[in-house]
């Protein structure tokens, strides 16, 4: 396995618990502490003293966003078991598919894609030029029910002709031991508390896609003491992730934790400090809502930092429908950004997207929605290249 970036700090969950370092498969890919930062001119415009800005988007130097996290862990298991390929899955344009693909590749793993049908966005076709830039192989599913045969079919033709399956990675990182990088995560915001970076939140916003990112965060500030509630702002139907699964990803991980240390506490139950929140979601999967895109142009432009409208507008939208309606008063909030803000590379956007298999192609020569949600004409090039 190659050698990984190091970073400057090592994991608060290791340094609390000393056997799931002795335990568990880890490798070093994020760079970590992220930032947490004050963003007083966003807050004053919702009228909040105590706004915060938690930088996942800075979590790894090559690619950040909330799935470094998880596949520190994912990727050392699928390498301490032997696999040579991991599969993952997502919508067309996945983000926790394309951080698998880029991470795998620098630890020596090959990856596969399987990607369902999605609402069409221009970061779709950028996602997609970039996985195949780091040589994932990707496979389109046209329907969900499609999904499971097709996954077994492929990993029983790769278990023949390599002599053992590839190891699966579930959408989103959002495993047990995916789920653990959020509970470091909250062991790292509570020290970074200590530190005096921040006030003890009240309230801890971020997008509820998987479920992995939301549920580590509630146990691992469960586990700590911290009293702060997180707002899972659903970004997913309920098709893709009920309460009752959340609740046992949440239940399963702090079962998970406690077998690797004994000292973990013993956490029953449903989280106490979990609030699904519904009614940001709009049509769809991937479908920008106005409510989203206001609240995506109000971080631009207040704080200078991007976001997107299938996940992070949405948990934001969140934010400003509560400030605006008293809720907030008096609180101290943290927005957790779980968008990737590193720059893609120029020669994979200027790629050919004609070499990409072609059940995607048609993200390419189809409508896609402009950052209001509306869609506008996708025209590329005589030479058929997209910069993006």
């Amino acid at each position: 396995m190659k050698s990984p970036l190091r970073s400057t700090s090592p994991r608060a969950l290791f340094l609390r618990y000393a056997e799931c370092a002795r335990i568990l498969p880890w490798v070093e890919l994020g760079f970590l502490p992220t930032p947490v930062q004050h963003i007083p001119t966003l807050a004053g415009q919702l009228g909040l003293e105590r706004l915060f800005l938690k930088r996942d988007d800075l979590s790894g130097t090559v690619y950040g966003g909330n799935k470094v996290r998880k596949l520190e862990f994912l990727l050392a298991h699928a390498a301490a078991r032997g696999a040579e390929r991991v599969i993952t899955f997502g919508g067309a344009g996945s983000n926790h598919a394309l951080a698998t693909a880029i991470y795998a590749r620098r630890l020596g793993l090959r990856s596969t894609s399987f990607l369902l049908s999605q609402a069409n966005a221009a970061y779709v076709q950028r996602n997609l030029l970039y996985s195949a830039h780091v040589g994932a192989e990707i496979h389109h599913v046209s329907r969900l029910g499609l999904l499971k045969p097709k996954v077994t079919a492929y990993r029983a033709w790769h278990r023949l002709r390599y002599g053992r399956p590839p190891y699966i990675i579930p959408g989103g990182g959002s495993n047990p031991r995916g789920t653990i990088g959020y509970v470091n995560a909250a062991l790292e915001l509570q020290e970074q508390v200590r530190a005096g970076e921040l006030p003890e939140p009240d309230r801890v916003y971020v997008a509820l896609g998987s479920g992995g990112t939301a549920a580590g965060l509630a146990l691992g500030f469960q586990a700590t003491g911290l009293a702060s509630v997180v707002h899972g702002v659903r970004v997913t139907p309920r098709e893709f992730l009920s309460p009752a699964k959340l609740y046992r990803l949440f239940r399963d991980t702090a079962r998970f934790l406690r077998a690797c240390d004994s000292t973990f506490p013993s956490i029953q139950g449903p989280p106490r400090n979990l609030v699904i929140r519904d009614g940001f979601l709009g049509p769809g999967y991937a479908c920008f809502t106005p409510e989203g895109t206001e609240a995506r142009e109000l971080m631009n432009q207040s704080e200078g930092v991007p976001l997107e409208g299938t996940y992070t507008g949405k948990a934001l939208a969140a934010v400003v429908h509560d400030a605006r309606n008293g809720v907030l008063a008096n609180q101290t909030v943290v927005f957790w950004n779980t968008h990737n803000s590193r720059p893609f590379p120029p020669e994979a956007l200027q790629a050919d997207f004609r070499k990409l298999p072609r059940s995607v192609r048609h993200y390419f020569l189809t409508p896609v929605q402009d950052a209001g949600g509306s869609v506008q004409e996708n025209h590329p090039s005589e030479n058929h290249m997209v910069t993006g």
